[in-house]
């Protein structure tokens, strides 16, 4: 944001809106065969159909339809049993038929919600962010402005994405910050992948976000005037972008100017928007119904059929988890970020004897180890069975902390199972009172200088003893068992 001091800010109110395109994860594209696929050569995927050549008809993908349901249901639409195809006529390069097959006034679905932390999350409270609709079209190719020898005069167009199956989620300006904008985008991200209808991969273009910034004075009764910052390509980018474009229209304001309604682009190196172009006049897209399509109809029962599919989705899924195994909050958050996480700890939770346990051996053990070895968690050497194993025998104490370890360092440095660890190496743990006592009574004989200041009160001198009968153990001797025995011997030394 723009260094505004405190005060300046706090006279403002910032208005915000958000467009999300997302691209669906069919096979085909969405009015034709041609596959629907990122990369390849260019003009590769495409057909008469693609390029809208005379004679070419569109088809409509029934499963974009499908995932258009799913994704719209997950986010709490409303689904209209008849919605219409719209032609938005516009001329732009990578735009060969001259217009894009959309909808306008009656999409797929209207009057969704998303609920995020209100303001930067720190009062805990919830904020409910309406959603005006989702609406089904299909994308335009891309133009390549640079990467060629002759770019500086030339830009080269690459019609593969041409027809890709899109869905724009369009919110209310309930927004207010660019906090709220991150974790709006987050959640619905998080959302669309457990539905399965998108892979939101932001580097290729799968998800594309545009945000409608205004700020107003607290008061005022009217919003200001916006700008687009549009083609910011991480969630952390937008977030800055929009922090900037705030401080940015409230210092116009201030200075006495008038902000222009216009679409701005972020330059992430330099930290700031910059002017694409004016939209001081509204463009008129002439609209009129697809007249090569009928209506689309999803009645009742297609979409009971759909809604089959739908899988219980990110926040229900806490809830549950941290009433059934006993969870925190933030493991709970940690499990469910991705649907393959979530599903791991499960299976792992139900066969085990403390799903705490599973829950603490994935989020400290095996991340910390996943991360050193720049591994994702599916390239885990631990199996399902190995993370059970290795709970349960943590849990019932026949291992110590510092045996689960050394086998978890060997799994992961030989790419093994813990299972095939643990059954070579068969580490026991020692609970003997009778042999924990005789290697107690060799360290407190070795070592009378500490005896000397456990006894004239520095009793955390203790983990000293600990420490030294575990190295002669070879870290087996059972650390519960252990840790009272040493209090008791030197009590009575």
């Amino acid at each position: 944001m723009q260094s505004l001091p405190p005060e300046l800010l706090a006279k403002y109110q910032p208005v915000i809106g958000l467009e999300v395109h997302v691209q669906l994860l069919t096979e085909s594209k969405a009015f034709c065969g041609c596959v629907n696929q990122y990369g390849g050569e260019p003009n590769t995927h495409i057909c008469p159909t693609c390029l809208g050549l005379p004679g070419a008809l569109p088809v409509l993908n029934r499963k974009a339809v499908e995932f258009a349901v799913l994704a719209a249901k997950a986010i709490h639409c409303e689904i209209r049993e008849r919605s219409i195809f719209a032609r938005k006529n516009y001329f732009y390069p990578d735009n060969p038929k001259g217009y894009q097959i959309s909808q306008f006034d009656k999409p797929i679905a209207e009057n969704g919600w998303l609920d995020v932390p209100a303001g930067d999350g720190s009062s805990g409270e919830i904020k409910r962010i309406g959603i005006t609709r989702l609406h089904m079209e299909e994308d335009a190719g891309k133009s390549l402005h640079d990467g060629f020898a002759d770019s500086v005069s030339r830009t080269y167009i690459d019609l593969n994405r041409c027809g890709t199956p899109l869905v724009e989620i369009v919110s209310e300006p309930d927004l207010r910050s660019a906090d709220e904008v991150f974790e709006y985008l987050t959640r619905l991200k998080e959302i669309l992948l457990y539905t399965g209808v998108s892979d939101c991969n932001m580097e290729e273009g799968s998800l594309r976000c545009d945000a409608n910034v205004s700020v107003m004075l607290k008061d005022a009764a009217h919003f200001g005037t916006k700008a687009e910052v549009k083609n910011v390509n991480s969630f952390r980018y937008i977030r800055a972008a929009v922090e900037h474009e705030i401080g940015r229209q409230i210092a116009i304001l201030e200075e006495g100017g008038r902000v222009k309604q216009e679409s701005r682009l972020w330059n992430q190196s330099e930290g700031r928007t910059y002017s694409m172009r004016s939209k001081e006049e509204a463009h008129d897209y002439r609209y009129f119904p697809e007249p090569d399509l009928p209506p689309l109809i999803v009645g009742v029962e297609w979409q009971a059929e759909i809604l089959n599919n739908l899988p219980e989705l990110p926040e229900a899924r806490r809830a549950r988890m941290i009433a059934e195994y006993a969870i925190s909050p933030q493991d709970a958050a940690t499990f469910t970020a991705t649907r393959a996480f979530a599903d791991q700890f499960e299976a792992a939770a139900k066969r085990a004897r403390s799903p705490r346990r599973v829950a603490s051996l994935l989020t400290s053990e095996i991340t910390m180890r996943l991360r050193a070895a720049e591994m994702e968690m599916h390239e885990s050497p631990i199996t399902e069975a190995g993370l059970v194993l290795a709970a349960d025998l943590a849990e019932s104490g026949e291992i110590s902390s510092k045996m689960l370890k050394a086998m978890l360092d060997t799994a992961f440095a030989n790419r093994e199972d813990f299972a095939t660890v643990y059954e070579r190496e068969k580490p026991q743990q020692i609970s003997d009172t009778t042999v924990i006592e005789t290697l107690i009574d060799e360290a407190i004989a070795a070592n009378p200088k500490q005896v000397e200041q456990f006894r004239g009160g520095k009793r955390t001198v203790a983990a000293f003893f600990v420490g030294q009968v575990m190295k002669a153990s070879k870290g087996q001797a059972n650390p519960a068992v252990l840790n009272d025995l040493v209090i008791r011997k030197l009590d009575c030394a």
